[in-house]
């Protein structure tokens, strides 16, 4: 689902600002397949294994995501143009991400990955979220009802540093559980840049960097907390129990 919005985004982007790219990056190929339809192939090839092996339940998430994935801008109306592209993203790229790796690890769903999909999809909405604040205005002359068309600039501004402050705070949470996640406190410093940006009115321009530094500490987040271990012991201690228990 993840490589099919983005190609879907992508394309969206490109088509409204008419940027020269390298023949055949984001264009159908000589067959006039999309991108996103590759990564929808890549997706199927890649999940079909986990199907057969781990549950055939995992065929219809699957599915699921790929059509969420599809109509976010495809179909005759797409969600993502009515204002619900956040709460699909979240639920994707968040808590089905999220949730869905573990259960493929440790074939049991746990509070730590329902919470750690939350964090994840707080931020994959703030990335959302920022997109469709700096195109709030083409997007309103062409009938594009986003969430930020529909709330408003001041709204999506403070929905923005709402969504970026969620994932900390839920950190801290975890902490009381799994002390060593406090390490991932430590990526908070990227977040002032972008969220002063953002509450100074940044506009047009301005908020590609703003779109860019969102993505870094999205990235960040999760690569120091999956480095620091706090999420894995527990899953590898469940693994192994699982292990046992087949033996």
């Amino acid at each position: 689902m993840t490589t099919a919005m983005v190609c879907e985004g992508l394309t969206r982007n490109v088509s409204a600002r008419s940027v020269s790219w390298p023949a055949g990056l984001l264009r159908p190929d000589r067959s006039g397949t999309p991108p996103s339809l590759h990564s929808v192939y890549v997706a199927v090839l890649a999940g079909l294994p986990l199907v057969l092996t781990i549950s055939p339940w995992l065929l219809i998430i699957g599915i699921a995501a790929i059509a969420a994935a599809w109509f976010y801008t495809g179909g005759p109306k797409p969600y993502g143009y009515l204002g619900l592209g956040e709460v699909f993203v979240f639920v994707f790229f968040g808590l089905v991400a999220t949730v869905g790796t573990t259960y493929v690890a440790i074939e049991k769903i746990t509070a730590l990955s329902v919470v750690l999909g939350c964090a994840a999809g707080a931020l994959a909405c703030a990335m959302l979220v920022v997109n469709n604040l700096r195109d709030m205005a083409t997007d309103r002359s062409v009938g594009k009802h986003t969430l930020a068309v529909r709330i408003g600039d001041s709204a999506t501004r403070r929905l923005y540093i709402l969504l970026v402050s969620v994932p900390f705070l839920l950190i801290a949470l975890v902490t009381v559980a799994s002390p060593w996640a406090i390490i991932t406190l430590t990526v908070a410093p990227l977040a002032i840049q972008p969220c002063r940006a953002v509450l100074n009115g940044a506009i047009g321009k301005e908020l590609i960097g703003v779109l860019g530094a969102t993505g870094r500490l999205q990235l960040a987040f999760g690569y120091r907390h999956g480095c620091n271990g706090s999420g894995c012991v527990g899953m590898k201690k469940q693994d192994n129990d699982r292990q046992e228990q087949r033996y």
